[in-house]
């Protein structure tokens, strides 16, 4: 498979970029390139010119202060994950990285690039309603912070305008008694998840609250889900009843596809959100009692 052809320029600067964006032919942004190559080599998108962001320095940092974590959006996702700052400070962001295709992708892919893909079955979308992060814009009009609810509109749609670009990802620090877990099938090592769940949660004297758990795999795109979100909050353990488990199944609605069936799917579904919620509960209370 050979993309149609293109122009392409590697911009300077973010306002270069913006400007390139802006002008008179259809242009996209590549960083990575592990999800615009794709689409183009399958003739699903086809712009007159593509613009690389890779190079531009201000966009290869990561920043851990007293803000929080802030990652460009040419920071590869290896690079995040190797990177010891966000070991100590975000480490879900970390294990969520592991899961992503091979080494040669995470060598070339970016944490941004995702967020703006945002791909139905793709990890760091979900992660990041879990953090409850928050993308940085550039575009004609200027710089705006969006947060990642307002981001991911639907499957591999967001709600970027128009000649904008996504230039830094940014995630709040984490309380030091916060729990975390990301459980997901996928077929093969390396594939995308049939189906994912995503927890995030405080445990405080035995009770847990706070409590944010994201599906993937599950529906249309990344979703959070009030129904377990409920049971756990006020808990004093980490199970989820058959009840629960039931309005879970009533609350999702997964496609067949040559992964999966629908009915699979809700298996993997009552599974993966059993097994996601117990793992965060216990490293909330490990951290609690000053285990890292």
């Amino acid at each position: 498979m050979k993309p149609p052809p293109f122009n392409y320029v590697a911009a300077a600067t973010v306002d270069h970029a913006v400007e390139l964006l802006n002008g008179d032919t259809d242009a996209r942004v590549i960083a990575g390139g592990q999800s615009l190559m794709p689409l183009l080599n399958l003739r699903l998108a086809s712009p007159e010119l593509v613009v690389d962001i890779g190079r531009i320095d201000a966009l290869n940092t990561i920043t851990v202060d007293g803000e929080g974590l802030t990652i460009g959006a040419a920071v590869t996702q290896a690079k995040v994950a190797g990177n010891t700052g966000v070991l100590g400070g975000w480490p879900l962001l970390v294990e969520a990285i592991g899961l992503i295709g091979h080494a040669q992708i995470r060598n070339r892919g970016t944490l941004c690039g995702s967020l703006a893909h945002n791909d139905p079955l793709a990890e760091l979308p979900a992660v990041s309603i879990a953090l409850d992060a928050s993308v940085t814009v550039s575009g004609p009009n200027g710089e705006r912070v969006v947060p990642i609810d307002d981001l991911l509109t639907g499957p591999f749609m967001t709600s970027l305008e128009p000649g904008e670009l996504i230039t830094s990802a940014h995630y709040p620090t984490l309380r030091a008694e916060t729990g975390w877990a990301i459980s997901e099938f996928a077929t093969r090592t390396g594939d995308f998840a049939t189906a994912g769940v995503v927890t995030r949660l405080i445990v405080e004297g035995g009770v847990a609250r706070d409590s944010v758990v994201v599906l993937f795999g599950l529906g249309p795109g990344p979703q959070r889900s009030a129904v377990v979100e409920a049971a756990i909050n006020g808990a004093s353990t980490p199970s989820l009843s058959e009840a629960v488990l039931a309005q879970l199944d009533a609350s999702i609605h997964p496609n067949d596809d040559v992964h999966a069936t629908a009915d699979a799917r809700r298996e993997f579904a009552a599974r993966l959100a059993t097994e996601s919620v117990s793992e965060a509960w216990a490293i909330a209370e490990a951290r609690r009692g000053g285990s890292t």
